[in-house]
């Protein structure tokens, strides 16, 4: 069975950093591609980052690049997610999820296209 588990949301003030991680039970981390989506109050979930089986590439959301880093250790199974210089309008439920991946380059951000997700996390960015 798999289980991913976020934790490191919380409240911060704007500017602020938090970093949320994303462990991976029951399967091999490195066989899979990761995401981490968000959820506002009143939208639809969106994609934020993800990366490749082996963390090689990476891929942001225009509204994130430049603040936010994806990362993984394939060995402890777990992937993170850095945001810096946080705004209001970052508050939502943070959720990672795995896609199984065949090609270790592969980064996707199709929210379709993700076999595994995580119950989330309340980021909340006050201003």
């Amino acid at each position: 069975q798999v289980q991913l588990v976020e934790s490191g949301g919380g409240s911060v003030q704007a500017g602020g950093s938090l970093r949320l991680s994303c462990t991976v039970r029951g399967r091999i981390l490195s066989n899979y591609a990761m995401g981490w989506f968000r959820q506002a109050p009143g939208k639809e979930r969106e994609f934020v980052a993800g990366d490749s089986r082996t963390g090689t590439r990476t891929y942001y959301a225009d509204s994130v690049k430049g603040r936010f880093t994806i990362s993984r250790d394939n060995v402890k199974n777990t992937v993170n997610l850095q945001m810096n210089s946080l705004k209001p309008e970052d508050t939502a439920v943070y959720s990672c999820a795995a896609k199984f991946s065949g090609s270790i380059m592969a980064v996707t951000n199709t929210e379709a296209e993700y076999n595994y997700w995580g119950p989330g996390t309340q980021v909340t960015v006050s201003s």
